[in-house]
């Protein structure tokens, strides 16, 4: 059973390994993130954990019970207990239910660990399969955003009950 683990730094081979095996499937329908993310990763995981530790950001990996990253779930830019949340899952583990539910459960962790009260999402217009994802987790559709010159929808959701 896949499990949502907090990033850690003993992760970083996983997780690079995870984006260059999945590279081409998320720039279908994402922008690519360019060699230097892939050639600067070891930096780039060090800045995630500082973040991390300054409680203005949380990252999880999904992993599966093998210790391979079926994805990433990303809380950033923690502001007044909203936060965005960013997201992305293997190839191999696509349209099997496993971003829904881990989406699902982030969104509790996002209260009960983080004490964030709002998440908003974005989403390109040709990603179906991620507005599927956040639809059924309890998003909806909020307005226009532009992500890295590709159009695209903002979502968003209340995790507290309205008084």
């Amino acid at each position: 059973m896949p499990e949502l683990k907090r990033l850690h730094a003993d992760h970083a081979p996983e997780v690079l390994a995870f984006e260059l095996a999945n590279r081409a499937y998320f720039a279908a329908a994402i922008p690519d993130r360019g060699d230097a993310f892939f050639d600067e990763y070891a930096d780039r995981h060090d800045a995630l954990l500082a973040e991390q530790e300054a409680d203005v950001c949380a990252f999880y990996l999904l992993v599966a019970d093998d210790d391979s990253v079926l994805g990433r779930f990303n809380l950033y830019d923690f502001e007044n207990g909203t936060a965005q949340l960013g997201y992305r899952v293997a190839e191999k583990a696509a349209g099997r239910g496993v971003a829904t539910a881990a989406v699902q459960e982030l969104c509790r962790l996002a209260v009960a660990r983080h004490g964030l009260r709002t998440l908003r999402a974005a989403t390109t217009h040709d990603n179906a399969a991620s507005r599927k994802v956040l639809a059924k987790a309890g998003f909806v559709a909020v307005g226009p955003a532009d992500l890295d010159g590709k159009p695209g929808i903002w979502h968003e959701r209340d995790l507290l009950p309205r008084p």
